[in-house]
């Protein structure tokens, strides 16, 4: 027994020793593999700019409350591809912070919390007190100095998630503003416009050439006579360097296998409505009959146009008999069964006037008033115009409608549907001159309904809706299809297999980069993203369901950060070094110094002339017939040519030779001519600073750490 308990207690250490180098190897391993799920789940940073940490709470907090503002003015949280839009967004907005208010510290550009007053105490445009109603004079709709300066010392009380939310909202957009205003100031004042410029610039304006030449174009020689190799193009990027920088990247292709209903699945939901036609026909109570098939259009009591019926059965169901049932038909993804319950004659249009009393904000839905009070406000409204008060004074002193407000409340004409439902019904239902609240989404109105007309016969129509669904044994059958797919090893096997299974691999035509969230045509795509960088060139996916799709995907490509290669790069250089060994060939048969006599005589073209016209200018952007040719514009003012032939010149689309007959000057430009030019070369100048931020941005050094966490 002593020998036994001796080898446990042995076995035991080498049980712990194993288990010990085992998870060191595991931790390695992954580390090597660049995967390092186990420290990034530690990160606490998104990731950095000019070595300033963008920590992950304080960003996932950003995003949260760009998330929460939206959500107030949609009503509908955000979800699968607008939550990845919505990191993306902030994630730029976090970076171009970081940038530029560095940038402004340098400069000493600040926003002091006595400018924030200033604002938010002022009826600048750009004050976001002024979307508040309640802080505003009823009168006279401009800022309440007394109830924004109150609101104002309130939040300086706030802290926590409450002062968050102030600088989210209000703060930080306004010292963005605010700074960006001082730093364009800044670098609009600096732009300077010498004398010894603008005299040059407009003698150069002045003067104009007129040319003779010989054009050799570059069409001339076939395409398919000249080898562009990868040497080729991989020595013109490395020349050219700065024009073909990648970031990490991947390209991939994937066969996708369709989870829509099929023609069984369609059949199957037809004969469902095929049996309640009968039943939903003798139905007396349609609204409960309705409801209690599970209909997917909801049971409406109102009359509508016929303008508001699908236009594809309108005709049909205006023309059959009262308590008719049509269909089923197709419209989207229902097929609908459709009961005409009644008609009658109703008005196309109307014309109406209102007073508000709302209780949000529709543009933040923040809350304005208590509902009760609200309701309180419009009763009494009601009943002083009932009693004769004037409508159109109180609309003007009353009425939360910024829009019509000064218009005494009148809403003009409108069309049936073009109004919230409960107003149009209203509207439409009731007599003209006739008087109400109505309480909406938006609050209590008190509505004077002042004409109706085009009366035309209203339909109402009872629906019973059912989605057109694929069933269990269709995406059951999509998803066997996609992992026998899956099975393939590497992208030539999966290739024969999508042959032999007639199918197709769609290649997508961008490179994915690591942070994206859609691919090609794929929408909320992000799992397939993450796939795709930690797999190896040619690795075959597991199936993705991404939509109504089931998606394998092969990776193509791996691409590091750098220079392209010459398969990336083929498609931005090609045509450009093509043409760069035609003009060596046409060079060669011209020969050593050529004349234009022999240059025409050599490809059987004319010697042509350009510039009589007066157009052929130094500042020209094109030479007449001939397109954009700068080094042909530039040679066109050099005097040496005057007296002899112009050494060959290689141009954007041909090979050129060219002597220079004369430079005249046009008619001198009157003063105010020549003091416009300037104002236009000084707004042309300031122009081409509104890309200061992208300046900035290339300087910048930008980690991004995003794919660690999301």
């Amino acid at each position: 027994m002593q020998i036994i308990q001796s080898i446990r207690d042995k076995g035991a250490a080498i049980v712990i020793v194993v288990i010990a180098l085992s998870l060191i190897g595991f931790i390695l391993m992954d580390a090597r593999q660049g995967s390092n799920k186990l420290f990034s789940s530690m990160a606490t940073d998104v990731g950095k700019v000019n070595g300033e940490k963008i920590e992950l709470a304080d960003f996932s907090r950003r995003v949260k409350e760009a998330d929460d503002m939206q959500a107030q003015r949609s009503g509908q949280r955000p979800s699968g591809i607008q939550t990845y839009q919505s990191r993306e967004n902030m994630w730029n907005q976090v970076v171009a912070e970081k940038i530029f208010f560095a940038e402004a510290k340098k400069l000493g550009i600040e926003f002091t919390a006595k400018e924030l007053s200033y604002i938010l105490l002022s009826n600048d445009q750009q004050n976001p007190f002024l979307q508040e109603q309640s802080l505003k004079d009823s009168i006279t709709g401009k800022l309440d100095i007394s109830k924004a300066q109150a609101a104002l010392n309130n939040i300086k009380k706030l802290k926590g998630e409450q002062r968050d939310g102030v600088n989210a909202q209000i703060v930080n957009p306004l010292k963005l503003s605010t700074t960006v205003a001082k730093y364009s100031g800044l670098l609009n004042a600096s732009v300077y416009y010498p004398t010894w410029m603008k005299d040059k610039e407009a003698a150069e304006s002045r003067n104009f050439a007129n040319i003779s030449y010989v054009n050799i174009p570059y069409s001339d020689i076939a395409d398919s006579t000249i080898k562009v190799t990868d040497e080729d193009i991989n020595a013109y990027v490395n020349k050219n360097s700065l024009m073909f920088k990648q970031e990490p990247g991947r390209n991939i292709s994937y066969v996708a296998f369709s989870q829509s209903p099929s023609k069984e699945d369609s059949m199957k939901t037809t004969a469902q409505l095929e049996e309640l036609k009968t039943a939903f026909q003798t139905d007396s109570n349609s609204k409960a009959f309705v409801a209690r098939n599970a209909s997917t259009i909801d049971f409406s009591d109102d009359y509508a146009p016929k303008s508001k019926i699908t236009a594809a059965v309108a005709d049909t169901l205006t023309r059959i008999p009262v308590g008719t049932v049509y269909g089923p038909y197709v419209d989207k993804s229902n097929y609908i069964l459709a009961k005409v319950l009644g008609t009658k004659s109703m008005p196309d249009s109307a014309s109406a006037r209102h007073i508000l009393i709302g209780v949000n904000d529709p543009r933040s839905g923040e809350a304005i008033m208590p509902d009760s009070i609200a309701k309180k406000r419009a009763d009494s409204i009601y009943n002083a115009i009932l009693g004769g008060a004037n409508f159109a004074a109180l609309a003007s002193q009353f009425s939360t409608d910024m829009s019509n407000k000064d218009k005494a409340g009148d809403l003009g004409t409108f069309g049936y549907g073009a109004m919230v439902p409960e107003f149009n019904e209203f509207c439409f239902t009731k007599s003209p001159g006739s008087r109400g609240v109505v309480k909406t989404q938006f609050g209590y109105h008190i509505i004077e309904l002042q004409s109706q007309k085009d009366f035309k016969e209203a339909y109402k129509i009872a629906y019973i809706g059912r989605e057109i669904m694929a069933s269990e044994t269709t995406i059951n059958k999509a998803s066997l299809d996609a992992t026998k797919a899956s099975a393939e090893k590497n992208k030539e096997a999966l290739e024969k297999y999508v042959t032999k299974n007639g199918l197709s691999l769609t290649q997508v035509p961008n490179m994915l980069k690591e942070n994206d969230f859609s691919v090609g045509a794929l929408q909320d795509a992000r799992g397939l993203v993450r796939w795709a960088f930690e797999a190896k060139k040619g690795a075959v996916s597991e199936p993705f369901s991404i939509g109504d799709q089931f998606v394998v995907a092969v990776v193509d490509k791996v691409n590091t950060k750098g220079l392209q290669d010459a398969a990336s790069a083929r498609s931005g250089t090609e045509t450009t070094i093509r043409n760069k060994k035609k003009a060596e060939q046409i060079i060669k048969k011209l020969g050593t110094n050529p004349t234009m006599e022999s240059a025409a005589a050599a490809f059987n073209k004319q010697v042509m002339q350009a510039g009589a016209d007066s157009s052929l200018t130094f500042s020209a952007q094109i030479v007449n017939g001939l397109g954009i040719e700068p080094k042909l514009i530039g040679a066109s003012f050099n005097k040496t040519f005057q007296s002899k032939v112009s050494p060959v010149i290689e141009g954007s689309n041909g090979v050129y030779l060219l002597k220079v007959n004369s430079i005249q000057a046009k008619t001198p430009e009157t003063p105010e001519a020549m003091n416009q030019q300037a104002i236009n070369r000084k707004n042309t100048l300031r122009s081409q600073l509104n890309n200061w931020y992208e300046g900035l941005k290339n300087q910048a050094d930008i980690v991004d750490h995003r794919s660690k966490h999301f």
